[in-house]
């Protein structure tokens, strides 16, 4: 009787895991998801080939985005080659990804300046390098991809100056979808995972 039973539980077990699986095959109803954290709004700028670039350029592709100025002595190189060897190398030739590294020094970063710098890092068609008026990249900086406090925004454009090595994930629908570390080897392979969730 016990083990009538112990098989009638184990059969309804089993039952309840085919149901399941069956109930969400072919939905993302099971994987775990990412948050929507914020929403890309509408901009304007340039990448290293003097190609006008757009919110619009970020839909249909998964986007790592980034803030970084080409002279910067200390976080912006290392953040910039750990994005290199940690992301870029295994998904540059993933059609659907692309990496975005805004400048927030757009006087000095010029599109010739970004061009360099693309190059010297081996950074190909999928790796834009965006330049423009510095009040569009901050305020995309602050408000679209939540890489700087909107709260930072008290003194006049001329005076700020955005310095991060926090990094956005954006999904094929310009949905921003989490915010990581660019230093920390340990956020680096959470974001490789993410990328890859959000790709299937």
């Amino acid at each position: 009787m016990k083990k009538r039973i112990l098989y009638y539980g184990i059969g309804a077990v089993v039952f309840l895991v085919i149901f399941y699986i069956a109930l969400f095959a072919g939905t993302d109803d099971w994987k775990v998801k990412l948050p929507v954290l914020s929403y890309v709004k509408p901009f304007h700028l340039v990448d290293q080939m003097g190609d006008s670039i757009s919110d619009k350029d970020l839909l249909g592709k998964v986007s790592v985005v980034s803030f970084f100025f080409t002279t910067c002595p200390g976080i912006c190189p290392r953040m910039n080659t750990n994005l290199r060897t940690d992301i870029y190398d295994s998904l540059r030739s993933t059609p659907n990804f692309q990496m975005v590294s805004c400048t927030s020094d757009p006087d000095r970063d010029t599109v010739g300046r970004m061009k360099h710098y693309a190059d010297s890092l081996g950074a190909g068609g999928n790796w834009l390098f965006l330049t423009g008026p510095k009040e569009s990249l901050y305020r995309a900086a602050r408000e679209s991809f939540l890489l700087d406090d909107e709260n930072n925004n008290r003194q006049s454009i001329d005076q700020q100056f955005i310095h991060t090595q926090l990094l956005a994930l954006v999904d094929q629908d310009g949905r921003v979808r989490g915010i990581y570390d660019g230093l920390s080897q340990k956020e680096l392979a959470k974001l490789g995972k993410d990328i890859h969730k959000l790709l299937e």
